[in-house]
Parts: C-alpha cells; sequence; structure tokens
C-alpha cells in the first residue's frame, strides 16, 4: 500500500519539483515558440481588463475570464474595443493570418494578445495561455505571466477522439464533460457512434420504433444508462451548439450494412429473406446485415439520413461500412443472389458497391459527404486492394492492425482523403498495462501503452508529397466494456494526451522524455477536475534509474517540508507531521529565489552569461 501511495505521489508533485516554467505544461507542444526575456513579466493587476474585438469573441472571453479566475483567483471584466486605462488581454480576430486553427499568444510587460483567423484559434490560443499558468505555478500565484511569443497551427487537420454509446449509453452532460476536457487539447472532432447491434442511440421521429426497441437493451434497466438510452434530437442540437464554442466538430455514425441487430430487432424485415425466423437480441451480436436488394432499405435510410443531417450541421456523415458479414447475409439470400446476378458482379462483397451507391446518394442530396472505414480484400496482412470500390469524395478511416501502411498506399493511389486510427496506436479500448483493464470483453487485445501512442508519427516516415492526402488522426474508444464516463475517460487518458501531440506537433518538435515531464502538470489538473485517469505509474518504475530517481524526489520533497526522507515510508512519515512557516517567511518568494539559484547555477555550468 505504502508503495503504491508513493508511486502516485511521485507522479503528481513531479511537475512542480522538475518542471515549473512557462513551457512546462505545454500539450500538445507549440510549433513555434520565441522565448523573451524572463524577466520581464505582465502582472494581472487591478484594472486589467479583458477586450475583445468583436461580439463574436463573447464566448472566449467568459471562458478565459473562468481560466483566470480559477488559476489566479481574479475575476477580470469584458470590454469590447479599445479602452484608454489599464493593461489588457485583448483577443481579436485576424482574417489575414492563414490558417483556420492557426494562432499567435504575444505575452509582453504590456499585455497579452491572442489572435486568429477564427474564434477556434482564438480559443486554441487562450487553452495554451491557460497550460502556461498551470505549469508556471510561481508566477501564477503572484498572477504574473513571463514574456513569451507563440505562434502555431496543427500538423494535421482533424484530431479526432470516438466514443461508443452505442454499446453502452452515456448520458448528453457525461458526453459534455468529455467533449470540454478534450477541447483542451486541442482535439476539434467527435465522432458519436450511434448505432451498433447494442443499441440504436438517436431519436428519428419518423420512426419512433428504433428507440421504442432499438434502445432497450435490458427489460429492467432505466433508460439513464448503461443498457438503455438515447438522445432525443433537441439533445444532440445542444451538445453539437456547446461543442462548436469549444471548436469541436461532431460527427454522427450510424453503422451500415453490419451492425444493425438494433434496427432489424425493431424492424425485422430490412434484413435478409433467410434470417426471417431468426429471434433478434438486441446486444447479441448475431452477424446481421442489411438486405441489399430490398428497396424498404433504401426508403427508410433516405429518411434516417434526411433527419440526421438537419440535427448534425457537419459536412461529413459516417456510414460505418465495417466487420460486414457478407457470407452469412447476402451470400445466402436469393434476394441478394438475384441482384448480384443481375448486375453481373462476379463477388458477393461487390454488393456493396451497389448499396453504397444507393446509400451515398442520400448522404449527397443532403449536401454532405462520406466517411466509411477502410476495409481491404484481407483482414490482415497480406492485403492487396479494396473490399469494393470506394468514391473519391468518400473520407476512409484506417482501422485494423497493421494494415494502415497499406491504406495510406491505396488511397494516395485512389485520391481519397484518409484519417488515421490505427489499432495498434489509437485503439483507447485496448489495455494500457499488463493485466490492466478491460477486465470484460477483451478477446486477447493487444497493450497500447502511453509511450507506443506517444511513438505514432501520422506520416509514416513518408515524404510531404506522398503523406499530404492524410486528413486526420482519431482515437477510438470502443464500448464493449465501457459502461460510464469515469470508465471512458480511464481508457482515454493520459493516452489521449499523446495523440494530441501526435496529431498537432510536428516531428521535429516532438520529445517523449519532454513530453513525460510536461505530463505530469496535467495529471495534476485533470485529478483536480474530476476525471479518473489511469496513473502510468510504471514511469516511475521503468524510466531511467528507478532508485535513483525515487531518492532524489523523496529528497526533494522532504526538502520542501523540512524533513529528511530518503524512502517513501520516510517521506509519508514526515508528512503526517504537523509543519510550522515563520510568519515572516513568503514560502512563494522563497521558492523563487532557490529556483533563481538553479538557473544561475546551470548557467554557470554550461558557460552563458546573463
Amino acid at each position: 500500500m505504502i508503495k503504491a501511495v508513493t508511486l502516485l505521489i511521485c507522479l503528481l508533485v513531479q511537475s512542480s519539483l522538475f518542471a515549473q516554467d512557462n513551457l512546462s505544461a505545454l500539450i500538445p507542444f507549440p510549433n513555434k515558440i520565441v522565448q523573451k526575456d524572463m524577466q520581464r513579466k505582465f502582472t494581472i493587476a487591478e484594472g486589467t481588463y479583458i477586450e475583445l474585438s468583436s461580439d463574436s469573441l463573447s464566448f472566449e472571453a467568459e471562458y478565459l475570464q473562468k481560466m483566470l479566475r480559477e488559476r489566479m483567483g481574479v475575476t477580470l471584466s469584458i470590454k469590447k474595443g479599445p479602452a484608454k486605462n489599464g493593461k489588457a488581454i485583448k483577443l481579436e480576430i485576424t482574417p489575414s493570418i492563414k490558417g483556420r486553427e492557426h494562432y499567435v499568444l504575444n505575452i509582453s510587460d504590456r499585455g497579452i494578445s491572442v489572435t486568429g483567423a477564427t474564434r477556434g484559434a482564438v480559443f486554441y490560443g487562450i487553452t495554451t495561455l491557460d497550460q502556461i499558468l498551470l505549469g508556471d505555478i510561481i508566477n501564477t500565484k503572484q498572477r504574473r505571466v513571463s514574456a513569451l511569443l507563440i505562434e502555431d497551427q496543427p500538423r494535421i487537420a482533424s484530431r479526432m477522439l470516438m466514443l461508443d454509446p452505442a454499446r453502452h449509453f452515456l448520458p448528453i452532460d457525461d458526453v459534455k464533460l468529455f467533449v470540454a476536457q478534450m477541447a483542451k487539447y486541442k482535439y476539434n472532432v467527435l465522432q458519436l457512434h450511434l448505432t451498433d447491434d447494442q443499441g440504436w442511440r438517436i431519436e428519428i421521429k419518423k420512426y419512433p420504433m428504433l428507440t421504442d426497441i432499438g434502445a432497450r437493451r435490458n427489460p429492467k434497466g432505466g433508460m439513464k444508462g448503461p443498457d438503455n438510452g438515447f438522445y432525443t434530437q433537441e439533445q444532440l442540437r445542444d451538445l453539437v451548439r456547446y461543442a462548436a464554442d469549444r471548436n469541436v466538430e461532431i460527427i454522427p455514425e450510424i453503422d451500415i450494412p453490419g451492425h444493425t441487430s438494433a434496427i432489424i430487432a425493431a424492424y425485422p424485415q430490412l434484413g435478409c429473406k433467410h434470417t426471417d425466423t431468426l429471434t433478434k437480441v438486441i446486444g447479441k451480436n448475431m452477424n446481421l446485415m442489411l438486405c441489399a436488394s430490398n428497396d424498404a432499405v433504401y426508403e427508410m435510410y433516405k429518411n434516417i439520413i434526411g433527419e440526421l443531417a438537419a440535427v448534425f450541421p457537419s459536412k461529413q456523415i459516417h456510414l460505418g461500412g465495417d466487420e460486414s458479414v457478407i457470407e452469412e447475409n447476402w451470400a445466402k439470400c436469393d434476394r441478394c443472389q438475384s441482384l448480384k446476378k443481375r448486375l453481373n458482379y462476379e463477388k458477393d462483397s461487390s454488393l456493396m458497391n451497389y448499396f453504397f451507391g444507393k446509400m451515398l446518394s442520400f448522404v449527397r442530396e443532403e449536401g454532405k459527404l462520406p466517411l466509411l472505414w477502410c476495409e481491404l480484400d484481407n483482414i490482415r496482412l497480406p492485403a492487396s486492394k479494396y473490399l469494393f470500390s470506394y468514391p473519391k469524395d468518400a473520407t476512409l478511416i484506417s482501422w485494423r492492425n497493421d494494415l494502415t501502411p497499406k491504406c495510406i498506399e491505396l488511397t494516395r493511389q485512389s485520391g481519397n482523403p484518409l484519417i488515421l486510427a490505427p489499432g495498434e496506436f489509437t485503439y483507447f479500448d485496448y489495455p494500457q498495462y499488463t493485466n490492466d483493464l478491460p477486465e470484460e470483453n477483451n478477446w486477447g487485445m493487444p497493450i497500447t501503452t502511453l509511450k507506443k501512442v506517444y511513438a505514432f508519427d501520422p506520416g509514416y516516415g513518408l515524404s510531404e508529397q506522398d503523406q499530404a492526402h492524410i486528413v486526420g488522426v482519431c482515437g477510438t474508444l470502443w464500448g464493449e466494456a465501457i459502461k460510464d464516463i469515469n470508465r471512458a475517460f480511464y481508457m482515454t487518458y493520459p493516452r489521449a494526451l499523446a495523440l494530441a501531440e501526435a496529431g498537432w506537433t510536428n516531428m521535429e518538435h516532438r520529445s517523449w522524455d519532454s513530453f513525460r515531464d510536461r505530463m505530469y502538470s496535467n495529471l495534476s489538473y485533470l485529478l483536480k477536475a474530476g476525471v479518473s485517469f489511469r496513473v502510468p505509474f510504471e514511469l516511475a518504475q521503468k524510466e531511467g534509474n528507478r532508485d535513483g530517481v525515487a531518492h532524489g524526489l523523496f529528497e526533494n520533497i522532504g526538502h520542501m517540508i523540512g524533513a529528511t526522507a530518503k524512502t517513501g515510508t520516510d517521506l509519508l512519515n514526515a508528512l503526517m507531521e504537523p509543519v510550522y512557516v515563520a510568519s515572516e517567511v513568503n514560502p512563494v518568494e522563497e521558492a523563487e529565489k532557490r529556483r533563481e539559484k538553479k538557473r544561475e547555477n546551470l548557467d554557470q555550468s554550461q558557460g552563458i552569461g546573463r
């Protein structure tokens, strides 16, 4: 028990011991930083205010106001346009800045400015400022911010996380909480997996049985999860607005033609004829598919897609297209086989061309573009071509273990945009450590450690030209074993911090050692925010000289509390003793003096003059 507690202490206090400066909590790390004279600081004092260039930045100004109140204990007034007196934190949209998420954060002793081409860019400048205050603890407590210039924009356009409330329903407020945290790390897309064998989670007004039957997996359970529940269209519109304020786009996914037991349970006539006599059980993987030859399927989905498009303003709708068990459905269906013969297809899988030809036309009629999971002619290597012909306006998502390089090659040749969600790097439902969660529905999942996620290069070492069609990265969180938001957070963080940096930061600015040190302040923040992340205790056990690091850590903590501590037991005993500080000593000033002394010693050792 003592060992476990001391490891937790190590991880959470490490930021205050080894990283107390204005760069020490930046995740993802910016792509361009200009350090100014560290002695020049902007002090937030009486009369300081938040200045916004237009009313369109009202949310960003209020977000900044709340952030400063939490970090510094001060509430600044918000004013539109320049004021004659006082020092300001200025928020401004500057259309001349190239790049939709390109922001400039400029801190001097005269003030702070955050500018960007869009509201989202300005929001990202504010989140970076928040992390500056988080890391630079001593200055923040004195309401000071060191001079700094950051000019930053992402490497990858779409940085996505995926939630799966179809398997286990997550109440709408929990999804909002998830959005709020991902936005802090500059994720800009949440993919919502709304339908699957285990449930249909979106209200479709024209077809109420989809939720009357399809959203109720457990007859004895209530409608607030984990087995039962669905989102009304108004709830989802509210979620879309909430996310948009934080520069997060919501992309809905309704999976077809497989993963459709829930809708077929509600409307059995949509399945292939030979499955009519099967008892449909929601939640059981029955390998059912929509019938490719049934006109009622297409009529119904035309209406469903129409309602979906009216709820979600995103330019994209995800229609799945993965893991269809064609040999158990279309290959045994007399109607589908007649259609195959009429179309002169040789393979049953070719019916996917007919099926999606119709379905994607409904997406286009709504002014949207399709997203599909990338399926190849084999589920593992060797694979050589697509399962069926994807239209060029479809963005594909690679996902199967080890097949992403082939997907990159094929999409480059076919001209399809590609989002990367390789199972070996970004499947966050996989365990993070040996014998770690999930404890159920674990089919022998590979272990995806924090360090492995950080090693992910979205460009796979290819030339700039050969990776130009890669438009996104996605961390997926399949929900078979995720029954509530606490488990979702546990599986997501801290791995989502690593993926955030992989998607945003250019490879030349990335370093595992740097990321690891910057992570600790963020883990402390997540703990205070009530986010049930997994503590990466293995870093304290395996990184570097375990004993030397631990002993040095205990000695430093002991010094902070005025005790001698060389082991975890010493430290715990010391923490239980009362600590008295003389009233004339300012601990913040003393810590500042110690930090300056360390800097002087470091400069002298490196031959740097001041």
